[in-house]
């Protein structure tokens, strides 16, 4: 890919974190620095590991490859390579990776003299996975609590969990977290839907401006929140959305262990219909 002429400007030493101008270079359009060797190390390593298990288990079908966590037995312990100790050097390869991949985004960002949140935000699907793999089973004793590598037994696992609680849908912060994610995609099929339209008004009219935006959103619900306005919106919906999954999967099992539906008898019992003959309480 050629360079393209006005990013040479850009291309200026500094803004690392670590290693100097040691690391301090692009292959191609990407730049690499201290963290692109890392996470090219941790991503390979575990890419390579994957393929070792598939081979120790025998299982080529790639619906059904599983890299399993040890047993519940290995508590929070270094489990035997194929007793789930493979899944354990995975996960902290995917971890490593993950963590390199947003340090460097703060240095690309650190060259360019912009703000930090495209690493901030990364930073929350980082700490999404973290939960699953690390913060949950922790605080609940064993490894044998997060999830296994694979397409059908990851989904298998998403199943079990959810019916260990009952309905998983009555989790409140499962209902929050989705509410989230939904609204995220709504407000970006808008933002999407609106700047396309602004873009491409029709042959022969020309391009509209951000007035004409703004004025479309007033005339059909009363307000705009403005160019700025909008991404800030769609980061923290998009934020929010990752942030209350975690907590929704995290409280499963460490403050709350019933099922879920039982957390709702709160509002059963608000007193103004509690005690209603007929009412919700039948």
């Amino acid at each position: 890919m050629a360079l393209l002429s006005f990013e040479r400007k850009y291309r200026v030493p500094g803004g690392t974190l670590i290693g100097g101008s040691l690391f301090d270079f692009w292959v191609g359009p990407f730049y690499v620095g201290f963290f692109g060797v890392t996470a090219f190390f941790f991503a390979a390593l575990g890419t390579i590991l994957i393929f070792y298990g598939t081979a120790l288990e025998g299982v080529w079908n790639p619906w059904l490859i599983s890299i399993d966590p040890p047993a519940l037995e290995y508590g929070l312990g270094i489990a035997p390579l194929r007793e789930g100790g493979l899944w354990q050097i995975i996960t902290t390869c995917a971890i490593g990776a993950f963590v390199s991949w947003g340090l460097r985004e703060v240095e690309i960002a650190r060259k360019l003299g912009m703000g930090l949140h495209v690493p901030y935000a990364f930073g929350f699907a980082i700490f999404a996975y973290v939960t699953l793999v690390v913060i949950r089973p922790v605080l609940m004793g064993a490894w044998g609590y997060a999830f296994p590598y694979g397409i059908f037994s990851h989904l298998d696992w998403v199943s079990n969990t959810g019916y260990q609680y009952g309905n998983f849908h009555y989790n409140p912060f499962h209902m929050i977290a989705v509410s989230f994610f939904f609204t995220t995609c709504l407000a970006l099929a808008l933002h999407g839907g609106l700047i396309l339209s602004a873009a491409n008004p029709g042959k022969g009219k020309t391009m509209r401006t951000p007035d004409h935006e703004d004025t479309y959103f007033r005339d059909l619900i009363g307000y705009s929140v403005g160019t700025l306005g909008i991404h800030r919106l769609g980061l923290l919906l998009a934020l929010n959305a990752a942030f209350w999954s975690a907590i929704c999967i995290v409280v499963s099992g460490t403050i709350w262990f019933d099922e879920w539906v039982v957390w709702w008898d709160w509002w059963l019992n608000l007193p103004w219909w509690a005690d209603i003959a007929g009412g919700v309480n039948g």
